[in-house]
């Protein structure tokens, strides 16, 4: 078997699949630590990308684009930093040529290889179900046929609490959006329903989302739960949303109407009147970080506007914008949106 040692994993190659072993070191990526390993076979691969130079300190970058509906985390993670992508893997300039050969390697198998792979391939490319993750909010267990959040978190909202749980029948919804920490501290897995409704529209409201906290590995775990969400509804034929398609500029216009929303923390409420939690759970304190909620940088309830938090979702913005997921015309549109409420 053909191996190569990159900064993010070890690929070995033996003609059929791409084994990919991510590494545990302390300078590895929470986010591949917990998703471990992938076994790619050819017949989901689409291309090869290898760029000399293109990676850190001017090693090699080496990307694998996969087939439609066979990538349910470029389907999921149009916000995903480029170093935290699965199929990507970075390398010294030592082993440049080694990398190379791989790479022709992969790319000469997956050209000979005819026809199309079966649909349910792509779910033996994300954790196996049941599976279930845990945040400051909640939980959310997906068994294969039904997606079941729980908000039973230190943080949940009197009304998520209230309402106890939720669960979505696979058959009753399009899709799921995830999206990063935001700059109060919080990231979100929302559901998005088949028949087109709408949630509350506030994060710590809506009981089609589940916040994420970004330590502790919660938005990577959020992260892992929306793409294998999406690989078992592209087997059971629900909507294509993958990163060869369309679907990147539909994940990625509703990741921007989530950006776009007024900034939502633990202890604030965007609605008149003083907030639910804070009045009803006094002792309560989101969770702190630099910049985050009550950190040091968290503006006062009621302050108005927070120039920081309405340039952060513009360089979000851009980030979608220069990777081609939104026109020029949809960016300009929503950065003007955001600068008007400075």
């Amino acid at each position: 078997m053909d191996g190569l040692h990159g900064d993010q994993a070890d690929w070995g190659f033996d003609g059929a699949t791409v084994d990919i072993v991510y590494k545990k070191t302390w300078t590895g990526s929470p986010l591949l630590k917990e998703l471990g390993r992938l076994s790619v076979p050819v017949g989901v691969i689409a291309g090869v990308e290898f760029t000399p130079g293109g990676g850190r300190r001017k090693g090699w970058l080496l990307r694998l684009t996969l087939r439609e509906r066979m990538d349910p985390y470029a389907a999921v993670g149009a916000m995903l930093r480029d170093d935290l992508q699965p199929f990507r893997l970075t390398g010294p300039a030592k082993t440049e040529l080694i990398a190379e050969y791989l790479a022709d390697q992969i790319r000469f198998a997956a050209e000979q290889t005819p026809g199309e792979p079966d649909p349910v391939t792509v779910t033996r490319l994300v954790p196996a179900t049941p599976l279930h993750i845990k945040t400051c909010e909640g939980t959310a267990t997906l068994d294969g046929s039904t997606l079941r959040l729980v908000w039973s978190g230190d943080y949940a909202s009197t009304a998520k609490r209230r309402a106890g749980r939720r669960e979505y029948d696979l058959s009753g919804i399009s899709g799921v959006d995830w999206g990063p920490p935001d700059g109060w501290g919080w990231g979100f897995l929302r559901v998005v329903p088949a028949d087109g409704s709408t949630g509350d529209g506030r994060p710590k409201h809506d009981l089609g989302m589940l916040r994420s906290a970004e330590e502790g590995g919660e938005s990577h775990r959020a992260f892992l739960m929306a793409a294998t969400v999406t690989a078992h509804l592209w087997v059971r034929g629900g909507p294509a949303r993958s990163g060869n398609g369309g679907g990147w500029r539909e994940l990625a216009l509703g990741t921007v109407r989530a950006l776009t929303g007024a900034p939502v923390f633990p202890g604030a409420d965007t609605s008149e009147g003083a907030p639910e939690d804070a009045a009803e759970d006094p002792g309560r304190e989101a969770p702190r970080e630099p910049g985050g909620p009550g950190g040091p940088d968290a503006p006062a309830v009621g302050r108005g506007p927070d120039t920081a938090w309405i340039f952060t979702q513009i360089e979000r913005l851009g980030e979608l914008h220069a990777k081609g997921l939104l026109t020029d015309e949809e960016f300009t549109a929503k950065k003007a949106e955001l600068l008007d409420r400075i």
